[in-house]
């Protein structure tokens, strides 16, 4: 683990893309080089913006996974690196344990881990949980220099 603090979700809005409403997460709880463990607490506010037809899917769960794959590589690259640009190439494997994220009492733990990559090319396992029940778990290859392309 690295012996950096964790993030608030200040923290972590400064680090990705997402702002306002969007930037999911709401704290790193611990990171390293190789993963990131991010909790989220809004699954159940009725204004969530992933939220369709009064209810919020367990697919959306991949979101909240990108998220955590985000701030991860912010964290990699260091407190002084310039922000990069990523974007999802491809998500596979994955599997719903779940129908819905919303009515969850309690916050639900996102986990993403580099299995393997180079400095522009990453791919990570990620789970997304709730107590000690897995609700959907996959893969994701992220391009993280999308500008360059």
């Amino acid at each position: 683990m690295s012996a950096t603090p964790t993030l608030d979700r200040a923290g972590i809005a400064a680090r990705i893309p997402h702002q306002g409403h969007m930037c999911l997460l709401d704290a790193v709880t611990a990171w390293s080089a190789d993963h990131v463990v991010c909790v989220a607490v809004g699954h159940n506010d009725p204004a969530h913006p992933l939220r369709a037809a009064g209810r919020l899917g367990a697919a959306n769960g991949i979101e909240y996974a990108a998220q955590a794959m985000a701030v991860h590589g912010a964290l990699v690259a260091g407190l002084n690196a310039a922000p990069r640009q990523g974007y999802l190439t491809s998500v596979r494997s994955v599997t719903l344990h779940a129908e819905r994220l919303d009515g969850l009492n309690g916050p639900l733990s996102v986990r993403a881990e580099r299995v393997s990559g180079d400095v522009n090319n990453v791919l990570y396992g990620f789970t997304v949980h709730h107590d000690e029940r897995c609700l959907l778990e996959g893969r994701a290859a992220v391009v993280l220099d999308a500008e360059a392309l």
